[in-house]
């Protein structure tokens, strides 16, 4: 997929960013299970910008402790989840200057969210993405997109895939520098509709979900180059997770207790590494 992905503007990127990253917390959280979870994450991260847009493509290979388990062992479970999207930048491609105030230009986003599991449930997530994006203008980006979600699922017990109701999430994503220092701020937000009925017949929930980073460039303060080696910390609160709402869930579906948890709502401080090249 990453090859794919990087493939389609190798030849004609005006610019580009890749990065491997490394983040660590002790408060994951996951719907029907524990809040104190043990994750290593490990990312790769590529964004680019050609002629007529963006691309962005994530890929994080998260590692549980055993406090979240993977199936028939116990042993953490292994999760891999990648993000790809595309902004078509309307302007260039109409060849005209679209800023207005304080909006820097108008796009539009597609993509797509792919992840699988190997815990209990065994996620095997697929989701399309398409939408309007505004781009505003400020120190580095801010853009703001509202899209819609077609997502489907095919965990174990699930003999055929099954697709969740069409649903709308607004989207912001950021990163900012903090005027002449060598810190940043970046990160994205979430909210996300409801998707109607779980694959069990049970309801869903709408979904907030933050995450945001202060990062310092440790390169530059040490004399060495910019933007290439930067650490900091990153905080993630993520309620009502995929979906599974924290409280209300009928007994049928959730056991004795009637809900999917506190585990269904993540606030997960952690320490994080970028390298940039």
């Amino acid at each position: 997929v990453a090859a794919a992905c990087g493939s389609m503007t190798a030849g004609a990127a005006d610019w580009s960013d890749t990065s491997i990253g490394y983040r660590y917390g002790t408060r994951f959280a996951e719907p029907y299970g524990r809040t104190d979870i043990q994750k290593n994450i490990y990312s790769l991260t590529h964004v680019s910008g050609y002629k007529y847009g963006t691309n962005f493509f994530n890929a994080d290979l998260l590692q549980s402790g055993s406090q979240d388990p993977g199936q028939g062992t116990t042993q953490g479970a292994q999760e891999v989840y990648v993000v790809y999207r595309h902004t078509f930048d309307i302007g260039k491609i109409s060849g005209k200057n679209l800023k207005w105030g304080v909006v820097r230009g108008w796009g539009l986003t597609v993509g797509f969210d792919w992840n699988t599991k190997n815990d209990g449930y065994g996620s095997k997530k697929r989701m399309l993405v398409a939408g309007p994006t505004v781009s505003f203008d400020v120190p580095g980006f801010l853009d703001v997109s509202l899209l819609w979600f077609d997502e489907s699922n095919a965990p174990n017990g699930i003999n055929t895939r099954y697709h969740y109701k069409d649903h709308a999430a607004l989207n912001v994503a950021w990163g900012i520098p903090i005027g002449g220092t060598p810190l940043s701020f970046g990160g994205y937000f979430l909210h996300i509709g409801s998707k109607g009925q779980n694959e069990l017949g049970g309801p869903t929930a709408a979904e907030t979900h933050l995450d945001a980073k202060l990062m310092l460039d440790l390169g530059a303060v040490a004399g060495g180059p910019k933007n290439t080696f930067l650490v900091g910390f990153a905080y993630e609160y993520w309620k009502n997770k995929f979906g599974n709402p924290t409280t209300g869930l009928p007994v049928v579906f959730a056991g004795a207790n009637g809900r999917a948890g506190p585990g269904a709502t993540a606030k997960t401080p952690m320490i994080r590494a970028e390298y940039h090249f």
